[in-house]
């Protein structure tokens, strides 16, 4: 691989589509460089495999990633670079790992940048369990998980939500949750923003989506999203683990959710509307998934407001999940509720105004991160105070058979990428892909004789996120580390593994 390469990428009807130029910085980062219609260059962390693979899966337009990462560089008022981290690979309009910030005058606020699941994330909740303890129960552990966790295609929770009491959940978020009697005001402390963000308007989510999500506060959905029950397999810094309260072979719990219907709407509710402003302010756009309105805009100002509730909403949804966890362990084994403690919540498709130094001055800006974790290092007043002097927790996802990481975010990072890292492993394969490569019954047979037990409500949905399907984590992983943005502090091993 040159450090100089060219591509000529070409779709599945053999028309040329553009060229993708890359530039190596060094040997896990690669750019870009600003041409045509480019307001600025375009990033990409990487070792070489991976770029060629990029490149390969660019020869079809459905499967391009580094041409949407370019594509987003040419949005307006966007600065420095267009960023995707290791875990990049295609998404809707914006690569899945893709960040950008804009200029909060000049800029716009783009529905492909947040995504359709708003505020997806994870929870991490360190348990005072060892994994000995796990195994003796494992079984009966899982079932009762299974039991109590709603998860699947169009699941339903406890909470039966009236339209007013939806309109309090994109207000207070996890506070509504907590109203209710679920979870403690301990965990907020360690949730990002609290557990809730200012300026949401219920007042702009259609009553449609505000419907499809009365019955679903407390549930986990399908797809990607996951329980998971695992142990710290491995420590990397010690005095970092020490100040999450991590110690070798402890038990762990991550859940992995977002907003449900409720988020999904928004994105289709305002792909219209941003379609629309798109060509009222003259937004130059090089592929229609893009659709953008400044972010001053009336439209702009909706939009921002509606993430802010789809965000809300989705805090409520892991709050309450995370307290139906904590039931079951103080069931099964006795435990004292604070025996469960978040450890950290954080989401990795959002928006958010933060300040960051470009060119040595301090400005405020507003974030897309899409499939990208925030990732703040030492000293940032919104980490909280337990953790301030060493970093933010950055809770990475793998695979169910594999492993998860909790990182932690550095001072390059805060430089390079505007505080944030990858999300998870990304995936290898499509889902259509993967349901042609595997069967549901085989991965969960498979798992079981890695001592791993999965309970799923779909065979489809085990074949679809099996291990094989997804990205190596370690790898992946260890491109963020290589590059200085992130650093590792424990890696987690999968026991238990609930799934829609």
């Amino acid at each position: 691989m040159t450090e100089s390469a060219e591509r000529l990428l070409i779709n599945e009807r053999g028309r040329k589509m553009a060229q993708v130029k890359l530039r190596k910085i060094h040997d896990y980062l690669w750019e870009i460089p600003r041409e045509g219609k480019m307001k600025v260059a375009a990033r990409v962390y990487a070792d070489s495999d991976s770029i060629r693979f990029l490149q390969a899966e660019g020869a079809s337009k459905q499967w391009d990633a580094l041409m949407q990462l370019k594509n987003v560089s040419t949005l307006p008022g966007i600065e420095r670079f267009a960023l995707a981290m290791a875990d990049i690979h295609p998404g809707y309009g914006f690569p899945i790992g893709g960040v950008a910030a804009f200029d909060i005058d000049s800029g716009v606020v783009s529905m492909a940048g947040v995504g359709f699941d708003i505020n997806c994330g994870v929870r991490a909740m360190a348990v005072e369990l060892e994994r000995e303890d796990v195994e003796k129960r494992k079984e009966e552990l899982a079932e009762a998980l299974f039991g109590r966790i709603p998860a699947g295609l169009g699941s339903t929770g406890k909470l039966k939500l009236s339209i007013n009491e939806m309109d309090e959940v994109l207000v207070k978020g996890a506070r509504f949750a907590l109203e209710r009697g679920y979870g403690s005001a301990g965990d907020l402390e360690f949730i990002e923003e609290g557990g809730v963000v200012e300026g949401a308007d219920p007042g702009n989510v259609s009553f449609h989506a505000k419907e499809r999500q009365l019955k679903q506060v407390g549930t986990l959905g399908s797809g990607n999203h996951y329980l998971e029950v695992q142990y710290v397999e491995k420590i990397y810094d010690d005095h970092s683990a020490e100040a999450f309260g991590l110690h070798e072979g402890q038990i762990v719990v991550s859940i992995h959710t977002g907003s449900r219907a409720l988020g999904h709407q928004i994105g289709t509710d305002y792909l219209k509307v941003l379609k629309k402003a798109t060509g009222r302010y003259g937004i130059d756009i090089p592929e229609l998934e893009l659709v953008a309105a400044p972010i001053g805009s009336p439209e702009g100002k909706q939009y921002i407001s509606a993430v802010k509730a789809g965000i809300n909403c989705a805090f409520a949804n892991r709050q309450v999940i995370g307290a139906l966890t904590r039931g079951v362990f103080v069931e099964q084994f006795g435990l004292a509720e604070e025996a469960v403690k978040t450890i950290y919540e954080v989401g990795h498709n959002n928006l958010k105004f933060e300040r960051h130094r470009i060119d040595g001055t301090e400005k405020m800006l507003l974030v897309h991160r899409k499939g990208a974790t925030r990732a703040f290092g030492k000293g940032r007043p919104e980490v909280p105070k337990a953790y301030r002097d060493v970093g933010q927790p950055v809770l990475v996802g793998g695979t169910m058979g594999t492993y998860s990481y909790i990182l932690v975010g550095t001072e390059k990072g805060m430089e390079e990428t505007f505080g944030s890292s990858v999300h998870g492993a990304g995936r290898l394969k499509s889902r259509k892909r993967a349901l042609k490569d595997y069967r549901g019954e085989s991965i969960v047979r498979e798992l079981e004789r890695e001592g791993i037990i999965v309970k799923v409500h779909s065979r489809r949905g085990a074949a679809e996120e099996a291990p094989g399907a997804y990205k190596n984590v370690e790898r992946v992983v260890d491109i963020m580390v290589s590059a200085g943005v992130s650093k590792k502090v424990v890696r987690l091993k999968p026991m238990i593994c609930i799934k829609g």
